[in-house]
């Protein structure tokens, strides 16, 4: 091999390096769970209650006012991890006719994991497994049995300590709920905060 072609090889050599560095960077720099700035270590019960969280569907909109939920999270090579545990809905009524006799999350846990996505930083949960009893005469699925099914994707802001459900963080996570083959709009604020070993301490995604 002559010098000059062994110089462009070595080149070559040092630009693919190059490259495979920054793109395992770019992997491993998911974002890990953080309590007042450091990494936690071992796991940690998350506890909230969403603000009027509503499911959208057939024209009408589900709301529940009591919206409470449980996760248990972790961090795995660097990235979190977590599970949603329990999803409790209490005094849930729609914008219609339509009145919820019942509703039950069920399927526990409900895996969840962070990414990074366009600089943001969201919180992916699949599994999502909701039942839902309407009622009412003039209800059009009156005694229908819904299952709400599929993944849902929030975008996490360290500021308020949460994770917000909307149509653009479903979209930017490539996430979807459905019931019956159609699609449903999942809209809420989820404020968190640490139960257990952190306490008091300002939780962020980083």
């Amino acid at each position: 091999m002559s010098k000059k072609r062994a110089r462009a090889f070595l080149a070559g050599l040092l630009v693919a390096s190059a490259f495979c560095a920054v793109s395992v960077a770019s992997a491993s720099a998911a974002p890990a769970w953080k309590f007042n700035g450091e990494e936690l270590k071992g796991t940690e019960t998350l506890l909230g209650a969403a603000e009027k969280s509503g499911l959208g569907m057939w024209g009408m909109t589900t709301t529940c006012d009591n919206f409470l939920y449980q996760v248990e999270i972790w961090n795995k090579e660097g990235t979190g991890e977590g599970n949603v545990t329990d999803l409790p809905l209490f005094n849930c009524y729609t914008n219609s006719t339509c009145t919820v006799e019942a509703i039950e999350a069920e399927s526990f846990p409900w895996p969840a994991k962070l990414s990074t996505i366009s600089s943001s930083n969201y919180l992916t949960v699949k599994g999502v497994d909701v039942w839902i009893l309407y009622g009412g005469w003039f209800c059009p699925v009156w005694g229908w049995w819904v299952n709400v099914t599929g993944s849902a994707g929030g975008l996490v802001s360290n500021a308020t300590e949460s994770a917000t459900f909307s149509t653009s963080s479903f979209k930017a996570t490539g996430t979807e709920l459905e019931a019956f083959g159609e699609a449903v709009e999942w809209n809420g604020f989820f404020p968190s905060e640490g139960f257990e070993w952190n306490r008091e301490e300002a939780l962020s995604v980083s």
